[in-house]
């Protein structure tokens, strides 16, 4: 697997279930998807990556912080295994860097001074409507 984390074997526990859907006689007799669980807090991500990984609003993830990966693309037992490793990888990639945090900037002379015209500008309308008084 790509990337600077490996995740052990041992962290993961791979089941092979019955895929759901249309596939004839075969579908009922063999068992080829696969569910994937992996503990997020049992783990030995770093706490930081724990933490951003628990953070995500992904379906994927219970309240335990247990993720739950099914994988039934393929018809093989191999290459389902193979896709939902894959998919663990590529979610706890995706925290592996902390976002950026932001710095409010300042708003340049131009835009302030085209505000304070509309503000202007829609001041005069309203002053129209106003009570004629003689």
């Amino acid at each position: 697997m790509s990337g600077e984390f490996l995740i052990p074997h041992h962290e993961y526990d791979v089941t092979a279930i019955r895929a759901q859907g249309a596939g004839g006689q075969n579908i009922n007799k063999v068992s080829n998807a696969v569910h994937l669980r992996y503990d997020v807090r049992a783990s030995s991500l770093a706490p930081d990556h724990k933490e951003r990984l628990l953070q995500l609003h992904d379906h994927r993830i219970t309240r335990d912080g247990v993720v739950v990966i099914k994988a039934q693309q393929h018809r093989s037992l191999e290459l389902n295994r193979d896709d939902a490793i894959r998919r663990l990888h590529e979610l706890v990639l995706s925290v592996a860097t902390p976002p950026r945090t932001r710095r409010p900037t300042r708003p340049t002379l131009a835009s302030r001074k085209r505000r304070l015209e509309g503000k202007n500008q829609r001041s005069q309308v309203k002053a129209q409507r106003a009570r004629v008084t003689e």
